[in-house]
């Protein structure tokens, strides 16, 4: 039998990547490959690059002398190599936590993008070799703290890069592989890097990027879930209708809650319970203006997603080399205001889901429309699910306090010459951290609307909605009597990570 096709993505410069395609690559396991119009680019550059320091004694910025505050020492030509080199080597300090495989995988693929538009002056072989990185599952070490989102994200992405000198640390199944016996176990040669590669892989912004781009992948997929738990809620605590019908949202148009409405309008069709008659006249805002909340948090969203799809698609080293401009140019790509300004958005969107989303699990344990306190019977003996809003509220707490902005903060560095940062590599980190205790807190209200459920039985929620909640419930029991909870919040959470079942289409 013939050996399957591997499936290659093609790095194309003419050929932008969106956060959709992102999420394919990554989820098919594709392999990348170098177009032929990418390689193109990248040797005109590169040899443009060393006939001009060949051919004369001008300096430019880092490629022949020092970085930062130092941009005035100009380097020997016979030191070129080492200066790019020992610039790796010092800016590899980074501290905290090891970042996630699945983001230094991203970290790969955005800064070989990046190199592809033949703007950075790197050496074919290099983006080659990360490209053999990327392909062959070698993720560096990457500490999750270091970097000021200015001047690149120096430290992730010298951490990123070292092993290509044979430095550095691979992190292989959990474990630090030093980068020289990784090499030689793949019979490759530490890289002999020429004038500006190391200033082109250490500035960019693919820390920060590949966090975003994470995180809005993973984004995609929990916010079809808030909205399947949202509408089991509504159902569950005898909401009303009305706040979703589509009349109320033209007359106040924003993309996002419209979407939302129909979302919400579309899961609830054909339930018994929302069509019962209703006692009381409006619902409490968590419920009546998910339209307005979870709406406004998807048009948050969408913006972030414009931003970071612009970022990927983007160079964002230093110095700037246009060959057929015949100029070099010394600017300002790597600072990462625009993300830091996106990734703090972002965490005020998931950090408001989070928040309304315990509001609503508050109310389902209330005692009132005809549900017992904390939904158990027997109240009392029972402490059902009255711990898990503690939990969630705990949660929520955390999250208000990391959406407190990174981007209004700034500490000069470099002696000065540094002088504005965008602190956008701390909004990503935090960002992350919003987004999986988001997660939790969705699990829970999942726990508890599932909960509320059982106690209207015979009636029906509709047909979407009752095939999403039987898909969990075979893998979360109904809670006949108090257990040990955190094994069920667990489970609610893993089946939060999956996709799910008849996505709500947009």
């Amino acid at each position: 039998m013939a050996e399957p096709t591997q499936e290659f993505h093609s790095i194309h410069p003419d050929q932008p990547l969106s956060i959709s395609a992102l999420a394919d690559i990554i989820t098919s396991g594709k392999k990348l490959l170098l177009s032929e119009d990418a390689r193109k680019r990248i040797v005109v550059c590169y040899d443009y690059l060393q006939d001009k320091i060949n051919g004369s004694e001008v300096t430019y910025y880092g490629i022949n002398t020092g970085f930062g505050s130092l941009a005035d020492i100009k380097i020997p030509r016979d030191d070129l190599q080492k200066l790019q080199e020992n610039l790796i080597r010092s800016h590899a300090c980074g501290v905290g936590d090891f970042v996630d495989q699945e983001i230094v995988r991203l970290m790969l693929l955005l800064k070989i993008q990046s190199l592809s538009y033949g703007h950075s002056g790197v050496q074919p072989q290099t983006v080659e070799r990360l490209i053999y990185f990327y392909n062959n599952a070698l993720y560096p070490e990457v500490y999750d703290h270091g970097s000021l989102g200015a001047s690149g994200d120096l430290a992730p992405l010298a951490h990123l890069c070292l092993p290509l000198i044979g430095e550095g640390f691979f992190r292989i199944s959990g474990i630090s592989v030093p980068a020289a016996d990784i090499l030689h176990q793949h019979k490759l040669e530490p890289l002999q890097l020429s004038a500006k590669e190391g200033l082109a892989l250490l500035n960019g912004t693919q820390f920060m990027s590949a966090y975003g781009a994470y995180i809005l992948i993973q984004s995609d997929r929990l916010i079809e879930h808030a909205f399947h738990i949202a509408a089991l809620s509504t159902d569950a605590w005898d909401c009303r209708m009305e706040p979703f019908l589509p009349y109320i949202h033209q007359i106040r148009p924003h993309a996002g809650q419209m979407q939302a409405a129909h979302k919400m309008l579309t899961l609830l069709t054909g339930s018994q319970m929302i069509a019962r008659p209703k006692k009381h006249t409006q619902d409490p805002y968590s419920f009546r203006c998910i339209p307005q909340v979870m709406g406004a948090c998807l048009g948050a969203i969408a913006h972030v997603r414009e931003v970071f799809e612009t970022e990927i698609n983007s160079v964002t080293d230093n110095p700037n080399i246009f060959p057929e401009q015949d100029l070099i140019l010394s600017g300002g790509n790597f600072h990462g205001e625009a993300l830091a300004l996106a990734l703090d958005y972002l965490c005020l969107a998931l950090s408001e889901l989070g928040s309304i989303s315990e509001r609503r699990t508050y109310n389902m344990i209330s005692g009132k429309r005809g549900l017992p306190e904390f939904l158990v019977s027997n109240p009392g003996l029972n402490s059902g699910l009255m711990i898990p809003q503690y939990v969630a509220a705990g949660l929520v707490s955390e999250n208000k306090q990391l959406s407190t902005p990174s981007s209004v903060d700034s500490i000069p560095s470099s002696n000065g010459q540094e002088d504005h940062v965008s602190m956008g590599a701390n909004g990503a980190v935090k960002a992350l951290r919003v987004l999986d205790n988001l997660r939790r807190i969705l699990a829970i209200e999942l726990l508890n609307a599932a909960q509320a459920m059982e106690f209207l039985r015979p009636l029906k929620t509709s047909p979407a909605l009752e095939l999403y909640l039987a898909d969990y419930r075979n893998r979360v029991e109904k809670l006949d009597e108090d257990r040990y909870l955190s094994q069920d919040i667990n489970a609610s959470i893993v089946f939060l990570q999956l996709d799910v079942i008849n996505p709500v289409l947009t």
